[in-house]
């Protein structure tokens, strides 16, 4: 998860916690772009590891143009 409110993510971060959750903190929202879509971690089934791996190897150069939701 990406936040800038470092109180917020951990109390968040705790509860994906205690449910059973691998929670793994990507940075603040300046980061996020490294969750969007056609990045390596983006609707993908990744444990920790892997997550932290696809966050790291995502390039901000890739641009997608929107997509409509009507045709999702």
């Amino acid at each position: 998860m990406a936040a800038d409110d470092t109180a917020a993510k951990a109390q968040v971060i705790t509860l994906l916690d205690e449910l059973g959750f691998d929670a793994v903190d990507a940075g603040g929202l300046d980061e996020s772009w490294r969750l969007e879509r056609g990045k390596p971690a983006y609707c993908v089934a990744l444990d920790q590891a892997g997550l932290k791996a696809a966050l790291a190897a995502a390039e901000r150069t890739v641009e997608l143009p929107p997509v409509e939701r009507s045709r999702i």
